[in-house]
């Protein structure tokens, strides 16, 4: 293996980007998206790695409930389909149920949500992450929105 060819394997693995052709004897380099976000009407996002989908609540839905008190997870090993209630968010002011961005199964739950609710408010696109889905029909992905359209969505009030 030459060393050009290794030296990019090893870049790609360690800041995401992959290379993509030599200009002038420089490697260049894109971003490599081996993930991406979606986003539904109801303000849950999903970002799909491979088959697996790990679903939250959007910042904008956060911000609209307040202060995160009881989050009620869905059950490991539940089959759901695409807009099942898997769980609820209860803050200081409402609760919301949670809906299902695409169908498939319950293979692991964020337990941290259950001693610290209040994640949610802190870091709700990240750490406050709810539940991991093992997608059995990833082409209802299609029909979400990508991050402009959810913030077009949003500015719309």
């Amino acid at each position: 293996m030459s060393l050009s060819i290794l030296s990019s394997r090893i870049f790609t693995r360690i800041h995401g980007f992959r290379h993509v052709s030599l200009r002038n004897g420089y490697a260049a380099y894109s971003r490599a998206y081996t993930s991406r976000k979606r986003f539904t009407e109801d303000h849950e996002w999903v970002e799909i790695h491979g088959n697996i989908g790990t679903v939250g609540i959007t910042d904008y839905a956060q911000k609209a409930l307040g202060d995160v008190v009881y989050v009620e997870l869905p059950k490991v090993g539940t089959v759901i389909e695409k807009a099942d209630v898997i769980g609820a968010v209860e803050s200081v002011k409402a609760a919301s149920d949670i809906y299902a961005p695409a169908s498939g199964k319950i293979t692991k739950v964020n337990e941290s949500l259950s001693e610290n609710p209040g994640l949610i408010n802190k870091s709700p696109e990240n750490e406050a992450w709810l539940c991991k889905i093992n997608l059995s029909t990833p082409k209802e992905l299609d029909e979400l929105m990508d991050a402009n359209a959810y913030d077009a969505y949003c500015a719309k009030g």
